[in-house]
């Protein structure tokens, strides 16, 4: 049955804009009274509500003023987890360093000793509960790691409940393999021991029961370095896995290894020199900048406006995490790092959307056309500024997962 949504005040099709650089407003081809005809859960045409009227088998009434986008997609999040660092932002905020935090019982070991401790139940009722409220924030694709387990047994059991909150989720969740977190302090072993551990071992399991068809590794001098990081990616490649990076949260290095192999995308970027800029602006590897990772530490932001105006793909994630992203308000972060970085609103949007697509390599979603999936949001205002302007506190009244409506 063909259904015709709307009309909306404003329609975003975000469609044929560019994947990389910058982007002005008046790019972004709003369709004004608009109304999207859908069918099987995908996007028949988008287009004026009346031009489209005469197509439908029935139509699904919009009575009030509402501007319409594609779903958000997040392509970085860390939302399977158990336990809470609560403690660890307060005395992170108190000015204690990490090194201090970690001797108190406190940094990435505590979640992983809580994680380890959480049964598959558990740990997917979190993720659910995440999952959820990322949809009724207008999130309709999220990517979910590992790398709380660090163990054959507990990496197994992340991802197991990774897919297991997938199939009663609303969005869809797209798993990640990062058993390259750090290494565990239980492994007997150096880094290249326990990279080789996760080759042998780890991914090809992941790989035989379709956990995961992406490999992580964070690239920092704190957990592994950038020749570690190379072996390890390319051999995860040669078992058939797409790859992303951790890479320049701290110290540079791991951008310029993202690009070097042809990563999909590169996540964090706070410390991104000019160097590491261009590398990026010349490859086809996404620049994820995770602004919720900067407010929740208290650092700079990756520099997305320069690496824009360099003509890069930039992507905006939100990092949800329990210790270094706790908030996982993705629309919120956005609107900051917009205001912060002088990013264009189409700017912004791009990165939630079909930039953020891309960076997961989806390519039947993110924009409102054609054959895509009718994964849809819809703002309570007749003019799309308002959605940044009011900087996440105005959250999608209606939302549509392949043109289901659960909002």
């Amino acid at each position: 049955m063909k259904t015709l949504i709307g009309p909306f005040a404003q329609a975003l099709p975000m469609d044929n804009l560019p994947l990389k650089g910058a982007l002005d407003d008046a790019q972004l081809g709003i369709v004004e009274q608009a109304g999207v005809l859908t069918e099987n859960g995908r996007i028949l045409q988008t287009g004026t509500f009346e031009e489209l009227k005469a197509g439908a088998d029935k139509i699904e009434e919009i009575d009030s003023p509402m501007v319409l986008l594609p779903g958000f997609l997040d392509a970085h999040t860390h939302i399977c987890f158990a336990g809470s660092r609560s403690q660890d932002y307060a005395m992170r905020v108190a000015g204690k360093p990490y090194l201090e935090i970690a001797k108190a019982g406190g940094g990435i070991q505590s979640t992983v000793d809580k994680t380890r401790c959480a049964s598959l139940e558990e740990l997917a009722a979190g993720v659910s509960d995440r999952a959820l409220r990322h949809l009724l924030h207008g999130v309709t694709t999220a990517e979910v790691k590992s790398g709380y387990g660090l163990s054959l047994e507990d990496e197994l059991k992340m991802l197991r409940a990774v897919r297991l909150a997938g199939s009663r989720s609303g969005l869809d969740l797209v798993p990640t393999c990062l058993a390259a977190h750090t290494r565990p302090k239980d492994f007997k072993g150096n880094n290249s021991v326990y990279l080789d551990f996760v080759v042998r071992k780890i991914l090809p399991k992941v790989k035989s029961e379709n956990l995961a068809g992406r490999v992580d590794i964070f690239t920092e001098e704190t957990a592994f370095t950038v020749e570690e990081s190379r072996k390890y990616l390319l051999k995860a490649r040669e078992l058939g896995f797409r790859l992303t990076v951790h890479g320049d949260q701290f110290t540079a290095g791991g951008s310029t290894l993202a690009a070097e192999i042809g990563a999909d995308s590169v996540d964090h970027l706070e410390n991104s020199g000019e160097e590491e800029i261009v590398r990026l602006a010349d490859s086809d590897t996404v620049a994820v900048a995770l602004p919720g990772a900067s407010l929740g530490l208290g650092m700079d932001y990756a520099p997305a406006r320069r690496l824009l105006d360099a003509g890069a793909c930039v992507a905006i994630a939100s990092d949800w995490n329990p210790g270094s992203a706790p908030m996982g308000h993705l629309l919120l972060q956005a609107s900051v790092l917009g205001a912060a970085q002088k990013l264009s609103a189409a700017e912004t949007l791009a990165g939630l959307t079909y930039r953020a697509a891309f960076a997961l390599r989806l390519d039947d979603r993110g924009v409102l056309a054609s054959g895509k999936l009718a994964d849809m949001q819809a703002y309570p205002c007749s003019d799309f500024r308002e959605i940044l302007y009011q900087q996440g506190m105005l959250l999608p009244e209606r939302v549509w997962k392949r043109g289901f409506r659960v909002k």
